[in-house]
This record gives structure tokens, sequence and C-alpha cells, in this order.
């Protein structure tokens, strides 16, 4: 428990009553007499009195110390959800200097919306179709020889070559060859030699190549006893070019010469390749 610290009070008498009895007023004769109380002595000089209180002891202040900073954290804000209703217009801020045109200013990559879109230049769209279109025809032309080969693309590619006038391959499709007539007979006057002579005729939608011939025969058995196959230089003369072709539904005639395996040669058979 702290120690208690004495505080002194002194009595001392009303300014307002005079020390001296001598200096007092007389009070009036009509007044009524003052109750009967015991005399004190003036000379009698106040005692002391003390009067013991509880009192903290005085100490020395401490020192000021500094509350350390707090710093708080800041509280994001939070993300505006757009529900296709216009913002309203912000007031307009007054400036003395003057604004660039709406059209001269960029936005940067970072601040423009993920769903916003630039405006592509028509002029741009046409140069790569443009472009795409001449990546095609040069595939085309390059590829020609295997989109020729097919029934389905030799149109369109034989247009494209005749307007950009580059050679396409003969259409090659042995089987629309017919065989109109044909005959095997000894050669007179030449042991073991037969003369061979075919009609063809091209029945295909294009020009073809002159085929190559096939040529097998039998015995009376049906066992095949020899079979060769003839290319164009072997069964056309001197004067047919080997590399021309049969306009569709041209037919030509063939004849040639070939040395018979076995004299029991009764049948032959010819097929297209």
């Amino acid at each position: 428990m702290p120690p208690r610290r004495p505080i002194a009070t002194f009595l001392r008498p009303s300014p307002e009553a005079p020390a001296d009895p001598a200096d007092r007023p007389a009070a009036p004769s009509d007044a009524a007499p003052a109750p009967s109380a015991t005399p004190v002595d003036d000379r009698i000089a106040p005692l002391a009195v003390e009067q013991v209180i509880d009192a903290q002891p005085v100490h020395a202040p401490e020192p000021f110390t500094p509350a350390p900073e707090v710093e708080f954290e800041r509280v994001p804000e939070p993300a505006q959800v757009f529900t296709g209703e216009a913002a309203p217009a912000a007031a307009p801020l007054a400036t003395t200097a003057a604004l660039p045109p709406a059209d001269a200013i960029t936005t940067p990559s970072f601040l423009r919306l993920p769903g916003a879109r630039l405006r592509t230049p028509r002029w741009q769209w046409g140069m790569v179709a443009g472009l795409a279109a001449l990546l095609l025809v040069q595939i085309a032309v390059a590829d020609r020889a295997r989109l020729a080969a097919d029934a389905g693309t030799r149109p369109w590619i034989a247009g494209l070559c005749g307007v950009l006038r580059c050679s396409l391959p003969a259409w090659r499709e042995p089987t629309a060859f017919s065989m109109l007539s044909r005959d095997v007979r000894p050669v007179p006057g030449q042991a073991g030699a037969l003369q061979v002579q075919a009609s063809i005729r091209n029945d295909a939608r294009w020009a073809q190549a002159w085929p190559s011939l096939r040529l097998s025969l039998s015995d009376a058995d049906g066992r095949v006893i020899g079979t060769n196959v003839f290319a164009p230089a072997d069964y056309l003369d001197r004067a047919t070019d080997p590399a021309a072709t049969l306009e569709p539904g041209q037919s030509a005639q063939i004849a040639f010469r070939v040395r018979e395996p076995a004299a029991s040669t009764v049948a032959f058979t010819f097929e297209f390749l």
C-alpha cells in the first residue's frame, strides 16, 4: 500500500468577523438577545489540524515512446459487373489544354476489354483471300498430273491449264477401249509367222494415248502356249506418232506380225493395258 501524504489544514477566523471584541458593532437594543454560549478566548491561537488522506506517490514521468506505425491492408474494390445499362456520364473536367481527337487516342493493350475486337480494314481481307487463292492455284498446278488422273477433278484442272497454258498428261482408261474387229492368221510363205490385225475405238470422255496390247495364244485344250505385251511403238507403223492420242469416239486400225511359239495355236485373246 503506497504511503499516505499528510495535508495540513489551518483554521482561520472568518474575514468578516473582527478579531478584537471592541471593534465589534453593538447590537441594537431592540434586537433579540443572543442565545447563551460558551465564551471563547480570541487570544488563543488556532490549532493546526492534520488530516490524512490517501494519495499516490509522485513518480518521474516516463520517456514518451511513439507507437509503432500500423499498415492497414487495402480492401479491393468490388468488381464492376456489366448489366447492359449505360453508366452515367461523368461530369467533364475543366481543363485549359486542348485534348487530342478521339481517333488519335490509342488505348493500351492492358486496358482493353477481353471481348473488344478491333475492326480490320476490308482491303486486308481482300489481300488475304487473294493470297490464299494464289496458293491454291500453285498447289493445283504443281500436282496437276495426279489431279488430272481423277475423273472428278480433271474437268476443272483442264480448264485451269487452258487459262494458264500448262500441259496435262493424257487421260488413261484402258477399259474404255473397245475392240471392234480382230484377226490372227499365218503369213503366206513364212513358217511360224502370224499376221495380227485389229480395229479399236476410244469410248472415254477424254482423249487417250495409244494403249498397250497383251496378246495370248492358246492350243486346242485351252492352254496358253505364248503371251506377250506390245507397246504402241511395237504395233504402230512409222508414220504414226506413238505419243499421239485418240480423241473420244475415234477409231484406228493396227497391224503387226508375231512369231508363233508352236504349231498347235488355234485361239488368241487381246487385252488392253
